[in-house]
């Protein structure tokens, strides 16, 4: 199917970026008409008795209960807290289906594999039968190898049960964000619609403030960084790895960085690429993770930098030795965690002065 795609005129890449128009083919994703080739995405599947319990005990979201056809994102950390993969989920009532970046799909495949133990779950990797479709509106009929349709609806829109929001936005961007990955069989015929490039969905993401474990996230993050507990994180399950450092810095700390969205100046013609320093006067206090073009905001990008940069600091980021200013738009507030408010004890011993 991506041949069909990168054979359409003006298709630059594969999956295509763009078909020579990004700005127009973001209106017309946004307004649900068209759709994304992501057939670069890799497509994974637990089957068998024990697979929604086991995914639950090994991942950041409740799982246990998943119902045929209903969607849920979830985390898989290290034992320190820190994001090692993320998953889309979409269970048919035969299998969960996982839906992972290209660069997941191999070592995500290996490490569930030698988690089986003695459970009653298989897992497969489907990437050659099946490709992942975008679309924020566009009525793509999926494939249902079990009888449901294989239609993951992305829950970033609003806090799910047991998640916790740190944005303070009123309406939060995400709540515009309808976005859906469909499942269809590799050769089905798409000629019929409308198609955006990946440009086009990057940048309605970077400004929904939708995070993505590709770009946003590197072997130091945790999910408090990037609001992530908004969508993929549940705080009162059960035992999982990480959950402690979920726990400590959502209840009694805050994360050491923290994700912020970018206006950039657009008067020099110029983007950032992915890396690119972010300074607060001649100090480095973050990095660019998401850079795009935006067809109503202009320039736009999200970058992590240190918790304590003054949100209203205009900061800069370097482009090829040219300063570009950069005002932040804020995700994750200074003062995200230490939701517990536990009081400070007197220390044991200590003399209290009059």
């Amino acid at each position: 199917m991506s041949s069909s795609f990168a054979s359409r005129p003006g298709a630059v890449g594969v999956p295509p970026q763009h078909y020579g128009n990004p700005l127009a083919e973001q209106k017309a994703l946004a307004a649900g008409r068209a759709i994304v080739d992501l057939s670069d995405r890799g497509v994974l599947t637990v089957t068998g008795p024990d697979r929604l319990s086991w995914l639950d005990s090994l991942t950041s979201q409740a799982v246990s209960k998943l119902a045929p056809g209903e969607s849920a994102e979830t985390l898989l950390l290290d034992p320190s807290g820190h994001i090692e993969h993320a998953m889309r989920l979409v269970d048919d009532g035969v299998s969960t289906w996982l839906l992972v970046d290209a660069t997941e799909r191999k070592p995500l495949a290996a490490w569930l594999d030698r988690m089986r133990f003695t459970l009653r779950v298989e897992v497969a990797d489907r990437s050659e039968d099946f490709v992942t479709v975008g679309t924020l509106g566009a009525s793509v009929s999926a494939a249902a190898p079990n009888g449901v349709p294989l239609d993951w609806a992305d829950p970033w829109g609003s806090v799910v049960a047991g998640g916790h929001q740190y944005a303070q936005a009123e309406p939060h961007p995400g709540t515009e964000w309808t976005y859906h990955e469909v499942l269809v069989d590799r050769e089905a015929d798409l000629s019929s619609f409308e198609a955006a490039g990946t440009l086009a969905l990057e940048a309605l993401r970077i400004a929904a403030w939708r995070p993505r474990l590709t770009t946003e996230a590197d072997v130091k993050a945790i999910p408090h960084e990037f609001d992530w507990l908004r969508s993929a994180v549940h705080l009162a399950k059960g035992c999982y790895r990480g959950q402690e450092t979920v726990a400590k810095v959502h209840n009694l700390g805050h994360p050491p960085r923290r994700l912020v969205m970018l206006h950039l100046d657009g008067s020099d013609g110029v983007l950032p690429e992915r890396g690119a320093e972010v300074r607060l006067d001649e100090n480095v206090v973050g990095a660019i993770t998401s850079v795009a073009l935006h067809y109503e905001l202009g320039p736009i990008a999200l970058a992590l930098i240190k918790r304590n940069v003054d949100p209203a600091a205009t900061l800069v980021v370097d482009v090829d030795g040219l300063a570009v200013a950069a005002t932040q738009e804020t995700i994750v507030p200074t003062d995200a965690g230490a939701e517990a408010n536990v009081p400070k004890l007197p220390r044991l011993g200590a003399v209290k002065r009059a």
